[in-house]
């Protein structure tokens, strides 16, 4: 089954832990990737660019209204993602608490619904 791994951060978090920490945990990260592909479940990752670069794009009454930055005030936002294949739901758990965003932000979990008719 694919699953989903969303990493939300704390984008204040990560700049106070400076430069050297950053590129630890992203190496970190690079490596987790290499070791999920081992055993077959890597699909697709990558980090995103900070909130501050958001676009929000809404529709209303047919009119296009556009937004910069973040869609929520909170804490923590969407740092990037993971595309995995599970077998099951502890499994994707399992991989969830071993990237390092986990210790400072959050990963959600979510099952991919496997839609026909989608472009491969």
């Amino acid at each position: 089954m694919k699953y989903m791994l969303l990493c939300y951060d704390d984008e204040q978090a990560w700049s106070n832990l400076g430069q050297s920490e950053w590129q630890r945990a992203l190496g970190e990260a690079i490596d987790l990737c290499h070791q999920i592909k081992a055993n077959g479940h890597y699909l697709a990752a990558a980090p995103l660019h900070p909130s501050s670069t958001a676009t929000i794009v809404r529709v209303r009454d047919g009119k296009r209204l556009i937004t910069d930055g973040p869609f929520a005030e909170t804490r923590e936002q969407l740092g990037g993602y993971y595309l995995i294949n599970a077998n099951n739901l502890d499994e994707a758990i399992s991989i969830a608490a071993r990237h390092p965003g986990a210790r400072i932000g959050t990963v959600e979990i979510r099952p991919v619904m496997e839609i026909p008719g989608l472009p491969t």
